[in-house]
């Protein structure tokens, strides 16, 4: 999990690792379909509350790039299509609705009521206070994320995500980076666990020769 203020009003911004997002699904309220696809729509989809309520059984369809999430009101009455996996049409198909019906048929407030109902029961098994700050808005944001990590194209999650304004996706997203991804990070460091690198190699990353040697105990 990792945590950022935000820049104008108080909470944090969480972008939550592949095992905690699957702790949050998996902490979801026993035998309750909606609330599980809700969050495959947040977490595995990017979709915006407002968009998670407006899904139907008939907004799932196979096309040609593969079966996707059809978006038809996203933000700015944009259409745009979404990938759909496995694990969401498998719940759609079980959960028998009518084509048109909703799946998650509550207020998008109540989706903001499930995910910190679901949080707090990860904060109480983990002892992470950082759960407390984890809102529906943060799957979307963890979503984006990992899609670029996985190395979809900036331009492709774009489109998926619904983003328009270059600047702000660059801010919030390409600027931004996972869990997986710092952890990553911090395993070249020698001094933080990771595998120790050669002095020639060292600098070799920032393009300059390494010191010859003068003989010395470099401890000295």
């Amino acid at each position: 999990m990792r945590l950022k203020d935000y820049d104008e009003r108080d909470g944090k911004r969480v972008w939550l690792s592949e095992r905690e997002l699957q702790h949050l699904i998996d902490n979801r309220d026993d035998d309750h379909p909606e609330m599980r696809a809700a969050f495959l729509l947040g977490a595995r989809c990017g979709l915006r509350r407002n968009e998670i309520v407006d899904v139907t059984a008939q907004h799932l369809v196979t096309t040609d790039h593969g079966r996707v999430v059809r978006v038809w009101e996203g933000k700015g009455d944009k259409y745009r299509e979404v990938p759909c996996p496995d694990a969401l049409a498998d719940v759609a198909l079980g959960m028998s609705r009518d084509p048109g019906d909703p799946l998650v048929s509550v207020d998008d407030s109540t989706i903001y009521d499930w995910v910190q109902r679901s949080a707090q029961r990860c904060r109480a098994e983990t002892g992470d206070e950082g759960w407390q700050f984890v809102g529906p808005h943060d799957l979307r944001r963890s979503w984006g994320i990992r899609a670029l990590e996985s190395g979809v194209l900036p331009s492709v999650v774009m489109e998926w995500g619904g983003w328009n304004d270059w600047e702000t996706f660059r801010k919030h997203y390409l600027a931004e980076f996972s869990p997986e991804a710092l952890r990553r990070e911090r395993g070249k460091v020698s001094w933080l666990g990771g595998h120790e690198s050669s002095e020639n190699e060292s600098y070799a990353v920032i393009g300059r020769s390494a010191p010859a040697s003068s003989g010395r105990n470099p401890h000295s």
